[in-house]
């Protein structure tokens, strides 16, 4: 009985400290919670700001970098969105009862992959076979696709083949002046409002402060469902780049590249450039090199980084002689009817020769100009006074950087210790120019004496959205306008006698004056000259017309490896001819506009050059060739329609036909030209094309399909 009373006695007393506990416990959380109600506060953290931090999220709102187009308005260089290709190998980040959304099958998807990047099947398999990744991608093969490719492999519709978007720039020329105009690539910065398309070359890096704009930025709140509740209207919008208009002619640059591209792989020297100037302006019409690259793949990037224009100085030959012609008219020594003993010449303990090493007897100083005489350049120079000829160097502007805005400009040097090293610079040996340098000395001659600075930029947007023009500038006179008068004189009558060594650079129906050159190289290995065969970089300069120089063309070859049995002055000339006579002949239109109307011959039926020959004299301006058969078949546009002339023309031959360059054109010309070929189109956006999912130059099977991108310019 004793021990029952206990028990219950026991019981009670739990039960009361039970309770107590309780009503401890819950003051407790009455208090607490009357603290985060009424103060919003708990352990001194603010909840409601950690709550809204929760679902607070925010954006950079990228601005548009500047656009770069040519003079008459064409896109070079333009904003674009690339893509990367994924493969995700992981079932781990799907609900369990969802589709599956990993690559399952393998080897399906290596086989289809490999036909749309460049990629073999079974490296794409290896990548896909990649041990404990949840994720692959692709290398370089994988990267910076285009919305068509990417679109093309889309429509695939491969399981686990996703894509990451990625801000880029988009060079629709491909190989077009790449060197000059350079590439811009997006980088990734700790900052996110400081990751942005940003310039590595070329004027995309020299005129990065211009092109780049400032980003911006945008907060917005989420709900728990991540959907956007609220937007923040007084984000910093962003400040998009300023535009700029180079003064390259996308007609003749294009023009040049095709002709540079068929020499370089016709004869494989070690380097070419070129140069088509305005010299009352300085305007650059065209430039490039060769090794080059395609700015929109960067494939050839790793052959050459060097841009050859204003980075490597070369000894030039030849060609220097219009500077030293010029200089000895200027100084009353250079009469074109005087008489001297060709063949060499004794100077200090060096006897300077001629090319042909006997010379041509007593000849004129016309003669002499013609046969390209070192003999007559050492006499004139000696005339003209070696602190005098030097003094003319520099006001030519060589041995100084010509400050073209390009990064890595060169200065040159020469060697000007001794008379024979003094002599040798009025023949081009012993003194290191730039193409840049030279050609800017040439506008000298071409623009009655003034240097003209040489220029990439003929007008600009200004942040105020206002399109300022680039005046010419003009540098210094080192000679008259008569003594540049004369020297062009002289040698367009030079061209004109027998054995002159710039005969075959004559253009029928134009006036030229023009020089060549052939320098000999010098090799620091074995610490002398390169001797026999084709160890030169030969090169020749053109005035055209020669009363009234309207383009000055400079192209250099250094070194022809292959077919080099045809002469190096027949190469230059197979580039010269036909870009300085196409010049000319744009010339006569308006560079600015392209508006001409022209009416289309038909030209079906007619063999390919007949064709060509009908549609220039009608006045259009770009004919293209497709197949390599000798007859045309079909054209496009179709006969007696009236277009501008500078829209292309298309004619189809019939023989085995590639895949054509669809970038550029207007989406009515791109289904014309696909429904000629019987292309099945597929299309985004609007404006032009500016990239497509088969390249150029693909072969075409039965029933292809292209897509292609456009974007407004």
């Amino acid at each position: 009985m004793k021990l029952a009373q206990e028990s219950k006695k026991n019981r009670h007393s739990f039960l009361k400290g039970m309770l107590g506990l309780l009503l401890f416990v819950f003051i407790i959380f009455v208090g607490r919670f009357g603290q985060i109600m009424l103060l919003g506060e708990v352990n001194h953290q603010d909840l409601k700001s950690n709550a809204v931090a929760l679902h607070e999220r925010s954006s950079t709102l990228q601005a548009k970098r500047g656009t770069i187009y040519d003079i008459g308005g064409n896109p070079i260089a333009m904003d674009a969105t690339s893509y990367s290709l994924l493969a995700i190998l992981t079932d781990q980040w799907v609900d369990p009862d969802a589709k599956p959304n990993h690559v399952e099958d393998k080897e399906k998807t290596a086989e289809v992959l490999s036909k749309h990047i460049d990629m073999s099947k079974e490296d794409i398999l290896k990548t896909l076979n990649t041990k404990n990744a949840s994720q692959v991608e692709f290398g370089n093969a994988g990267k910076d696709l285009s919305y068509a490719e990417m679109r093309s492999i889309e429509q695939e519709k491969l399981q686990g083949i996703t894509f990451e978007e990625t801000p880029t720039r988009l060079y629709p020329n491909g190989v077009f002046a790449s060197h000059l105009i350079g590439y811009a690539s997006f980088k990734e910065a700790q900052n996110k409002l400081e990751s942005r398309v940003a310039g590595d070359l070329g004027l995309e890096m020299s005129l990065d402060d211009q092109l780049k704009g400032k980003n911006g930025g945008q907060s917005f709140t989420t709900n728990h469902e991540n959907f956007v509740t609220d937007k923040d209207d007084t984000s910093n919008q962003p400040k998009d780049g300023q535009d700029v208009y180079t003064t390259l002619d996308s007609r003749l640059q294009t023009y040049m590249e095709s002709l540079m591209t068929e020499a370089y792989e016709k004869y494989e020297p070690e380097s070419m450039t070129g140069m088509l100037v305005d010299p009352k302006t300085g305007k650059i019409a065209a430039a490039t090199q060769r090794p080059t690259f395609n700015a929109q793949t960067k494939e050839g990037i790793e052959d050459m980084w060097q841009n050859l224009l204003v980075e490597t100085p070369y000894e030039p030959g030849s060609t220097i002689k219009v500077l030293t012609v010029a200089a000895a008219i200027q100084e009353g020594v250079f009469d074109p009817n005087d008489y001297y003993q060709s063949g060499a010449v004794t100077v200090g303990n060096q006897t300077i020769r001629d090319y042909n090493k006997v010379g041509w007897g007593t000849i004129s100083y016309l003669e002499g100009l013609a046969h390209s005489s070192n003999v007559l350049m050492v006499k004139l120079v000696g005339e003209i006074g070696y602190d005098k000829w030097e003094e003319y160097l520099y006001e030519f502007g060589l041995l100084q950087k010509p400050q073209s805005g390009l990064a890595n400009e060169a200065s040159g040097s020469m060697n000007y210790t001794y008379e024979p090293e003094k002599v040798s610079t009025s023949f081009g040996q012993g003194i290191y120019v730039t193409p840049w340098q030279l050609v800017q000395a040439f506008t000298a001659i071409a623009n009655n004496g003034k240097v003209m600075k040489l220029q990439t930029v003929d007008r600009y947007e200004d942040e105020s959205g206002n399109i300022k023009v680039t005046k010419p500038e003009s540098k210094q006179s080192p000679i008259s306008k008569e003594t540049a008068q004369k020297t062009l004189k002289y040698l367009n009558e030079s061209m004109k006698i027998d054995g002159s060594t710039t005969s075959m650079y004559q253009i029928e129906g134009h006036e030229l004056a023009v020089k060549s050159g052939t320098a000999e190289i010098y090799d620091e290995d074995s610490g002398g000259y390169l001797e026999g065969g084709s160890n030169y970089l030969f090169s020749v300069a053109g005035f055209a017309p020669a009363d009234d120089p309207q383009y000055i063309l400079y192209i250099t070859l250094r070194r022809p490896q292959k077919n080099t049995q045809v002469p190096a002055p027949t190469i230059l000339s197979e580039i010269f001819n036909p870009l300085m006579t196409r010049a000319l002949d744009y010339g006569k239109l308006d560079t600015h506009s392209g508006d001409e109307q022209v009416d289309i011959p038909d030209v079906q039926g007619t063999d390919i050059n007949a064709a060509q020959q009908q549609l220039s004299q009608a006045g259009i301006l770009q004919a293209n060739v497709l197949g390599d058969g000798q007859k045309v078949i079909d054209q496009v546009p179709k006969a007696n329609q009236t277009i501008n002339s500078n829209v292309p023309v298309y004619l189809l031959t019939d023989g085995k036909v590639q895949m054509p360059d669809f970038t550029g054109l207007d989406l009515n010309s791109a289904q014309s030209l696909a429904q000629m070929l019987g292309i099945k189109l597929e299309f985004e956006g609007d404006g032009v094309v500016v990239a497509q999912s088969i390249k150029p130059g693909a072969a075409l099977g039965k029933n292809t399909e292209l897509v292609i991108q456009l974007q407004e310019t």
